[in-house]
């Protein structure tokens, strides 16, 4: 009995040293399964929120195709008085100048969405630096100013491309709240989504012409002031420096 007991032993450590070879071996998204398993995964993340005690979130809108519906959401920001950022890609700068300078000249902040929207995670390191810098030139030529942030298409990132913003003097934003207006849901549903998940420290995402934004953009900022929220930019809510960012994506000061 005794012998079966020690075998059974034997067995445990054994099977559990099989278990982390296996982990060891197997990669999730750059990191070893290991890692994530025991907790000290390597894997770089973006800023998907912050963490503040301020009742404060910042709105964002990709823009990609289309901008039927630019000029009416900047009049609504400006209507509610509050801040946004507008992440741009790069052949939408080049069919819509004009409205670049517009958002520009009214205030808000831009930001790179690349320059052909493709899924960055699956591009070299040149060709991910290609596409920054392109439209970071382009984005640029039209509004003078640097472009501090950058949000991966279809929010798909990995270690080479953070590193790549990183050393263009950029940061990384994902999004904590996605109203989901690209799918075509009603104004009421958008607001919905976006109220009953935001927090102190959300970045919020929606997009520059999706088919119900306008009402629902004057519903949600309207739902979102009397809830006491501080609506910003993106910039105006992040840490600028001295900040750690943790597995989840959540920015905090150091």
């Amino acid at each position: 009995m005794h012998f079966v007991v020690l075998k059974s032993k034997h067995i445990k450590i054994f099977v559990a040293m099989v278990l982390l070879a296996v982990l060891l071996a197997v990669s999730i998204d750059g990191a070893t399964s290991a890692q994530v398993y025991l907790g000290y995964s390597t894997r770089k993340v973006p800023i998907y929120s912050v963490e503040t005690d301020s009742k404060q979130v910042a709105i964002s809108f990709d823009a990609a195709w289309g901008a039927d519906k630019t000029q009416g959401i900047i009049d609504l920001l400006k209507e509610f008085d509050v801040g946004a950022t507008f992440f741009l890609v790069g052949f939408w700068v080049d069919d819509y100048a004009d409205m670049v300078k517009t958002i520009d000249d009214a205030g808000f902040e831009i930001g790179s969405h690349s320059n052909t929207h493709p899924d960055m995670a699956k591009l070299s390191k040149s060709t991910m630096k290609t596409e920054l810098e392109t439209s970071i030139s382009k984005i640029k030529a039209i509004t003078k100013k640097d472009v501090k942030l950058f949000r991966a298409p279809f929010g798909s990132y990995n270690n080479d491309l953070i590193e790549t913003a990183t050393d263009l003097g950029l940061k990384t934003i994902q999004w904590d709240v996605d109203s989901l207006d690209w799918k075509g849901i009603s104004a009421n549903e958008i607001t919905s989504r976006v109220c009953s998940r935001v927090k102190n420290g959300s970045i919020i995402l929606m997009h520059n012409n999706s088919d119900n934004i306008l009402d629902a953009l004057r519903l949600t900022l309207n739902r979102l002031k009397i809830a006491g929220y501080k609506i910003t930019s993106v910039s105006d809510l992040v840490y600028e420096s001295d900040y750690t960012i943790d597995r989840n994506g959540v920015q905090h000061k150091k």
